[in-house]
């Protein structure tokens, strides 16, 4: 009787040291949840690279002073099953933050992305070159990319490669997304802006690559609204009459490395970019037109304009016979060449 009545009190007594010593085991393990490693608020950029394990990823934490230790989150993140929805990128932390709530925000995706504004009229080049700058892409695999006639195929447009069809807009990306992902968002980007003028390119007989190109050609010819318009009827104008579009900017773009300088002989040259030599459209665009410069294209300024010259103040001067053209180029381009310079 007594050798049992002792057992059964050491089996009482195990059990009840296990219980508390498990009670004790839940609340420091809790308290470590929800401790934080420190009173340093001040935000650290936390870089998960692709591919990374979970252990790598707590590791990296404790290294960067996010958490004091590395086993009681590992193990809880196993238990919750978040090693699995980690996601690269960078990300936001402090010390000040509990453990639990760091892999909350590592399980949530809840990544730091950067804003990079496209301009209207940027070339795929100047593009490239602003997502370097921003560090986003690297330059030459952007524009190895958008320069493949076999990924803008992927993407299902006409080519020869993806210039204009990289829509100028604001994009938030992520460091760390493949430099073919931020194509995609842009190429998509495009597809949603123009899908409502594809009627109307229908009704009007273009194609879309058509109305794209002069889209491309009117960004580049001004920066003003209201000229837009007729800067596309112009050439739709000049299209239907058979006439050579004669575009200085698509000669530019037909030039490798331009200097800034358009001389006599670049006009003379003969390229698929060259509107002064070849008649009808350019290859394919010359810059990444934005959504109203596609309008202008679809819906024209119903004028009888054959021309246009720069009146250097950012306007054009317009008109509907050579002769007339002629006058406009001396007054605002040879006589203003021909002006002595002003003394300093």
């Amino acid at each position: 009787m007594t050798i049992e009545l002792t057992r059964k009190r050491s089996i009482f007594f195990v059990l009840g040291t296990g219980f508390l010593v498990a009670v004790f085991l839940c609340i420091g393990f809790g308290y470590y949840l929800v401790s934080p490693a420190g009173r340093d608020r001040a935000d650290r950029i936390f870089k998960v690279r692709p591919g990374a394990t979970l252990k790598e990823v707590v590791s990296g934490l404790r290294r960067r002073g996010l958490i004091s230790s590395e086993g009681p989150l590992l193990l809880w993140a196993r238990v919750m099953g978040y090693g699995r929805h980690i996601k690269s990128g960078e990300y936001r932390l402090n010390p000040s933050m509990p453990p639990v709530r760091i892999l909350a925000i590592l399980n949530k995706g809840a990544i730091l992305t950067h804003l990079v504004t496209i301009p209207e009229g940027y070339t795929r080049r100047q593009i490239a070159a602003l997502l370097e700058k921003k560090g986003l892409a690297d330059r030459r695999e952007f524009l190895a990319l958008t320069g493949d006639p076999k990924i803008a195929k992927r993407f299902g447009l006409p080519g020869p490669d993806l210039e204009g069809y990289l829509y100028p807009d604001t994009y938030a990306f992520a460091k760390g997304l493949s430099t073919l992902s931020i194509i995609g968002t842009m190429v998509r980007r495009f597809r949603e802006v123009t899908a409502p003028f594809r009627a109307r390119a229908a009704e009007r007989g273009l194609s879309m690559k058509q109305v794209v190109i002069l889209a491309s050609m009117v960004e580049k010819e001004t920066g003003r609204a209201g000229e837009r318009p007729m800067i596309a009827g112009v050439f739709l104008n000049r299209l239907k009459k058979g006439m050579r579009l004669e575009s200085d900017p698509t000669v530019i773009y037909g030039i490798t490395d331009f200097d800034g300088n358009l001389r006599k002989r670049d006009l003379k040259k003969r390229s698929p970019y060259n509107t002064y030599v070849i008649r009808g459209l350019p290859r394919g665009p010359i810059a990444n037109p934005g959504e109203a410069a596609i309008r202008a294209v679809l819906y024209p300024a119903g004028t009888d304009y054959l021309y246009f010259v720069s009146r250097n103040d950012g306007t054009h001067c317009f008109s509907t016979t050579l002769k007339a053209h002629l006058q406009a180029v001396e007054t605002f381009q040879k006589r203003r060449r021909k002006r002595p310079a002003k003394s300093p």
